[in-house]
């Protein structure tokens, strides 16, 4: 095992690198080439068609990724979370095109949030800095509750699922995506088998990533040599799942096993 990997496998460690990490790549990737997506991506074959802005075309892989997860409940009129937002772009999107009542999107990463606030002024949607094992929220706060790409960041991620339950309404969603590996894959399903919420939905999506992800290799390989330092570049490549990376290899052969999921919380 790398030893960056045996690292991350040490949950304050883990949790310690991702505090300093991605308020490290907000600062780097400010500017005028904005980076408002820092998911994968998703691209069914064939295409689904799905109509976007000029303004969201160029992240259209990225938005797919969120536009599949999030269409897996009706959420036009609903009071929704997102944890861990990233840079806000799926939120933002998801706002304009599915209608929610309100959409809180949250974040442990200052920066980013401080970036949210500034870049996405769109009706129904705010932005709060937290942390995705202690949710700022009452309990029954939201009808849906979103995560892509985030919580294999977390610590404890069963803390996380009674987090996700609590501020949850009674027949709220739980949807999510999310990859692991080999060495945590059985701790994944252990923990959403043994989660306070119905499962719904699964599905293995590795095709759809990969195929999302070859779509987008340029554009992220162009971003990472442009805009981190020469000694962060393989790191940059893997984070961004370019072609040839650990990553992307991994999705290809299945050790990666990315997934998306429907969850509901048990009406009262």
């Amino acid at each position: 095992m790398p030893l960056i990997d045996h690292l991350l496998s040490i949950g304050p460690i883990r949790k310690a690198v991702w505090r300093l990490w991605y308020p490290y790549l907000t600062r780097r990737l400010r500017g005028t080439e904005e980076v408002l997506f820092l998911n994968y991506a998703f691209a069914e074959e064939p295409p689904a068609g799905l109509v976007l802005d000029p303004a969201d075309e160029p992240n259209r892989v990225c938005i797919q990724l969120y536009h599949h997860v999030a269409t897996q409940a009706d959420l036009r009129g609903k009071a929704v979370l997102e944890v861990s937002c990233g840079h806000g772009g799926g939120a933002s999107y998801l706002t304009r095109t599915l209608r929610p009542s309100n959409y809180t999107g949250l974040d442990l990463n200052p920066s980013g949030i401080a970036f949210c606030q500034q870049r996405h002024r769109v009706d129904g949607l705010s932005f709060v800095q937290g942390d995705a094992q202690r949710l700022p929220f009452p309990a029954a706060s939201f009808d849906a509750v979103i995560n892509v790409e985030a919580s294999h960041c977390y610590p404890d991620f069963p803390r996380f699922l009674a987090e996700v339950a609590r501020v949850l309404r009674p027949g709220g969603f739980f949807l999510y995506a999310d990859f692991r590996f080999p060495d945590t894959l059985a701790a994944w399903e252990a923990a959403l088998a043994a989660a306070p919420l119905k499962m719904l939905r699964s599905r293995v999506i590795n095709p759809e990533v990969l195929r999302g992800l070859a779509q987008n290799s340029a554009r992220s390989l162009a971003l990472v040599e442009r805009r981190l330092p020469r000694f962060l570049h393989a790191l940059g490549r893997d984070f961004a799942g370019v072609e040839g990376s650990r990553v992307h290899e991994a999705v290809k052969t299945g050790e990666m096993s990315y997934r998306s999921f429907c969850l509901q919380k048990p009406a009262a």
